[in-house]
């Protein structure tokens, strides 16, 4: 079993960029597809972008294409996403998820079997 933490959160102005983290423990992460998914209020949660414990291939929403990065570090145990170029359009909880399973489609919030607590982005003059 994997736990999963999420940090870097915050506030931050239309244009600014943040960098979350996801820090795991119980498990290495080199075993499995991570995924990033935003919940806004109202909304239903979506995929942002995932990066295969296969190949590392990665994917991304249409709608961050381009301003975000997904990465992974295995000696750190953890995976970031870079986040740029920041709209209010952004604005929600980030949360990071774990398949062990590699499946698809890889913004089916249903093949993840971990996932953390969320960390809050706002994004405001």
């Amino acid at each position: 079993q994997v736990q999963l933490v999420e940090s870097g959160g915050g506030l931050v102005q239309p244009g600014g960029s943040l960098r979350l983290s996801c820090a795991a423990s119980g498990s290495t992460l080199d075993y499995y597809t991570i995924g990033w998914f935003r919940q806004a209020p109202g909304k239903e949660r979506e995929g942002v972008s995932c990066i295969r414990s296969s190949d590392g291939s990665t994917y991304y929403a249409d709608s961050v294409k381009g301003r975000f990065t997904i990465s992974r570090d295995n000696a750190k145990n953890a995976v970031y996403l870079q986040m740029n170029s920041l709209s209010p359009e952004d604005t929600a909880v980030y949360y990071c998820a774990a398949d062990f399973m590699n499946g698809q489609p890889w913004n089916s919030p249903d093949l993840y079997d971990y996932w953390g607590q969320g960390t809050q982005v706002t994004v405001s003059s």
